[in-house]
């Protein structure tokens, strides 16, 4: 058996809960689609007219394949790797790390990773020349993650996003990670129910929303 959250919006909140299920070991991509469609199960079990949607490359619907952070781009650019790259750090410079833009997203990762390792503190997130504070302790992620979905998606798919109402991320382990792309698309179906779109939030702005509808982390 394993435990994961699910996130889902509940009086105008993100709100998450531990769901336990069977869990099918192995790394390939039908064993984890096995445990997602457990999960999802699970979910069902307590919430019978829940309708799920895994959000990563092993979802077995081609919108949460597209909403996986690994297919999204940002400016041309990897989800990833802006992320990664919009680190700044107490390491002397008061910069974000833009070199890392050209890396595999795996390996801008493990650079950020790197300087975690080496004791240094994250102090700021710098994106297109603004500094974002590091509360609320998801809000870059999820700013950048929304303008992403923008920028990948048309909006027919970005529409579809309306039809499910429980979001999962079946590599997600919140021991171990903060952001989840689970918890930023029941953000999104939320901005969609108040909005009707995806709008081009300014940072306070979209901080501001954040505030209002994710409790704190």
């Amino acid at each position: 058996m394993a435990t994961r959250p699910v996130y889902y919006i509940l009086g105008g909140k993100v709100c998450g809960r531990d769901v336990e299920f069977e869990w099918f070991a192995g790394f390939s991509v039908s064993q984890k689609q096995r445990s997602v469609n457990s999960l999802h199960n699970a979910i069902r079990t307590l919430v019978p007219d829940a309708h799920p949607l895994e959000i990563s490359t092993k979802s077995t619907e081609p919108l949460g394949v597209k909403l996986s952070a690994f297919n999204l781009k940002l400016d041309g650019r990897p989800l990833e790797c802006v992320f990664q790259s919009s680190k700044v750090f107490d390491d002397g410079t008061d910069k974000p790390h833009t070199e890392w833009l050209s890396l595999h997203p795996k390996e801008a990762k493990a650079a950020a990773g790197a300087m975690h390792s080496a004791g240094l503190k994250l102090t700021a997130f710098e994106y297109n020349g603004i500094r974002f504070p590091l509360l609320p302790k998801t809000a870059f992620y999820d700013y950048i993650y929304l303008n992403a979905v923008r920028e990948s998606l048309t909006a027919d798919e970005i529409a579809h996003l309306a039809d499910y109402d429980h979001f999962t991320d079946i590599e997600f382990n919140p021991k171990r990670s903060l952001n989840t792309q689970a918890r930023t698309a029941a953000l999104l179906k939320q901005i969609l129910s108040d909005l009707g779109e995806l709008p081009d939030f300014e940072p306070n702005e979209f901080i501001e929303y954040h505030k209002k509808h994710i409790p704190a982390i």
